[in-house]
């Protein structure tokens, strides 16, 4: 699908009905509705009210790209005869400056922006997507945007839809309830790299009626092609813009991952932008690369694991 085309499907879309890392170099208790799997952490009020208030221009500018949350992450059962271990990285290793980027720049996005958050006393950033549910109010990003894996969850957690140098055309979106696998959650899984966050409302309306959401699928066919956004933070980009791939997704070339990759050459603070399908609808995020794989992201694969934190967040 062309990127018009695709940019119709983003702005009309209504929702969709209906994971292993081999030389890879990213608790709260949950209510008795989450379901099996899905671990969920209600944001106090005290907490929702600073955070709303934290991101100035300057942090925002000065925060890290999440990629380095990744480090020591890998998957919980390796393939049979396949080291685990090996080094990973967001992307791919940075490119020298003078390498031209093949990810191309893109005019904002409504549904699309950038992910601020605090963990461990540091400030980081991450990229995300509206997508549509009954509630209004659901972004998807990465499972490393929310919790550090087998830690804690992050505070200060805010979405930023369309953002560019600065500019924060629709306001800041501060979380109400943070959902993530718990093979992310309890082991830092990267199978599992996948989250949703359910956010407040901004003058009385929803994220959904500011800036539209997205449809969004589970366990659909893999090989398929994409268009993946995000914000690429570390060199040669400076995350103050919006950018985007596409190509046709292909297995984890070591079996460690239910992951696919695309080629992409995106860096750290595109982590949980979104991948589109040819109809627009979402079904995955940027994740992970390999070390010794250039140009190739890495998504998590959207099955029931996702679906049900999906379901999480919707029901928040």
């Amino acid at each position: 699908m062309k990127l018009t085309s695709l940019r119709a499907a983003l702005a009309g879309a209504a929702l969709v009905a209906c994971g292993l890392l081999a030389a890879p170099t990213a608790a709260s208790a949950a209510p008795p509705s989450v379901p099996p799997g899905v671990d969920q952490r209600a944001v106090p009020a005290a907490e929702r009210a600073a955070a709303a208030g934290y991101w100035t221009a300057e942090r925002m500018r000065s925060a890290t790209p999440a990629d380095v949350l990744l480090a020591g992450k890998s998957a919980s059962t390796p393939a049979a005869g396949v080291a685990a271990g090996a080094p990973v990285t967001y992307g791919k290793p940075a490119p020298a400056p003078e390498v031209t980027p093949m990810a191309a720049n893109e005019s904002p996005v409504s549904n699309i922006g950038k992910v601020f958050f605090t963990l461990n006393g540091r400030n980081y950033v991450c990229s995300g997507n509206s997508v549509s549910s009954s509630n209004g109010s659901v972004v998807a990003t990465a499972a490393h945007c929310v919790h550090s894996g087998k830690g804690r969850y992050a505070t200060n957690w805010t979405f930023v839809p369309a953002y560019e140098n600065g500019a924060a055309p629709y306001g800041q979106w501060v979380a109400t309830s943070l959902a993530a696998p718990r093979q992310w959650t309890k082991g830092g899984d990267i199978t599992y790299d996948t989250a949703f966050a359910t956010v407040g409302q901004l003058a009385g309306k929803s994220l959904q009626a500011t800036v539209g959401g997205t449809a969004i699928s589970f366990n659909q066919a893999r090989g398929l092609s994409y268009e993946a956004f995000g914000y690429p933070a570390a060199a040669p980009f400076n995350g103050q813009t919006l950018k985007s791939c596409a190509g046709t997704a292909t297995a984890d070339p070591y079996g460690q991952t239910q992951s696919q990759g695309i080629p992409c050459d995106m860096t750290g603070g595109s982590s949980g932008g979104p991948w589109f399908l040819g109809n627009g609808a979402q079904n995955s995020v940027n994740s992970f690369g390999y070390n010794n794989i250039p140009n190739v992201m890495f998504g998590p694969y959207y099955g029931s694991v996702a679906q049900a934190t999906y379901a999480t967040a919707v029901a928040s």
